[in-house]
């Protein structure tokens, strides 16, 4: 979200600082390989609309994505793609069967969203267990990890991963980040969520949580992903998106904005490569592969007025932007991702592999309907 300078900067702003100063500068010679991961808190039911109205706004993606954007292609000949995380508290299974179709046809993947308040743990645990195997089951979503367990990404409703919020409200759950993993869960993206207070000190940054089960906000301390590296026991994935502070013009207004990667419809927030240079400009990536850039960014793309943009003549000319400013060959090479498809790049990083990425889309784990339509 790009608006001036919030209050609860004293949770983010010392870690910025720092991740400006250790940021790791890539070689020179040879491609920066950018990651871009559109992760869409996909919520048709948005303003409690309509069945009607919801049964609407899925249609208009079903339709639209492909007409709009198949004309582009990243640097392995992919369309962009869309990761749809759905939420489970209102699961409808006409609408996942759309999105499973589109999906299908080699557009994106869907993972998991969760809106809730006051609950417990055995509660959250119970609902993501039946949702991830409702998306499994009948509609041949998500994926499968080495061993065959269910696979899955999240993204926490209102922010408040592991009852980070200011009260329980908004979760409620103190241990949840060990509730994720345990059912599957493979790596959370709710980060950033500035201005809200649930924010991460963290930022910037790929990197393991432990949970301490006893308190909430496990996320405010954990060991960054690195070359060689490997997961601390009983950890979780945490793949943040870029976070930056900049100046529209300092001589004749000195207070900074922040981008934290929302596209919506409000003016600061629009699709433009000025905004997407700003993103790569983060280096959020793997510690010792500083050549492996990531950009996971979020919306709220089911209300027509996100959809009107991010269905609109303004993504459009976004992409047709970053394919020639971001994907040259020569100094960057474009590839669009889905939230799986970037685990599994971060994943082989930390193995220390080479190359080019796009050779680990599935390096670890696989969806369990592979697309029909493959580069």
């Amino acid at each position: 979200m790009t608006l001036a300078l919030p209050r609860n900067a004293h949770l983010w702003l010392p870690d910025y600082i720092r991740s400006r100063v250790r940021r790791q500068r890539p070689p020179a010679g040879s491609p920066v390989h950018v990651m871009f991961c559109l992760a869409d808190h996909y919520e048709p039911n948005h303003q409690e609309v309509s069945l009607e109205q919801e049964r609407s706004r899925v249609a208009r993606w079903r339709t639209q994505y492909p007409q709009l954007f198949d004309r582009f292609r990243d640097a392995d000949g992919r369309p962009p793609q869309h990761s749809f995380f759905f939420p489970a508290e209102v699961y409808r299974p006409e609408h996942l069967d759309s999105l499973a179709e589109l999906c299908g046809e080699g557009y994106g993947e869907v993972e998991v969203h969760l809106h809730h308040h006051n609950d417990t743990s055995a509660g959250v645990r119970e609902q993501l267990e039946s949702f991830t195997t409702a998306l499994a089951e009948r509609h041949g979503l998500l994926s499968r990890f080495p061993d065959g367990r269910l696979a899955y990404a999240f993204i926490h409703g209102n922010w408040a991963l592991d009852n980070g919020g200011l009260d329980d409200s908004v979760c409620g759950v103190n241990d949840e980040i060990t509730i994720l993993r345990e059912t599957g869960c493979y790596a959370d993206l709710t980060m950033p969520a500035v201005p809200d207070p649930a924010q991460s000190r963290i930022v910037n940054t790929i990197y393991y949580v432990q949970d301490d089960p006893n308190r909430p906000r496990s996320y405010d301390t954990g060991v960054p992903v690195r070359v060689g590296g490997r997961a601390p026991h009983d950890a979780l994935l945490l793949i943040e998106g870029p976070l930056t502070v900049w100046w529209p013009n300092f001589v004749r207004n000195p207070v900074p904005r922040i981008d934290s990667g929302t596209l919506d419809y409000s003016p600061g927030n629009r699709p433009t490569v000025r905004r997407f240079k700003r993103w790569v400009d983060a280096a959020v990536s793997v510690n010792g592969r500083p050549d492996w850039i990531f950009v996971k960014v979020h919306t709220h793309g089911a209300p027509e007025f996100n959809a009107d943009v991010l269905l609109g003549d303004e993504t459009v000319e976004f992409h047709r932007a970053i394919s020639t400013a971001f994907n040259d060959g020569t100094h960057y090479k474009l590839h669009y991702v889905t939230a799986r498809e970037m685990y599994n790049i971060v994943k082989a990083a930390e193995a220390g592999r080479t190359g080019d990425p796009s050779a680990y889309r599935d390096f670890e784990i696989r969806p369990i309907t592979p697309p029909t339509r493959r580069a």
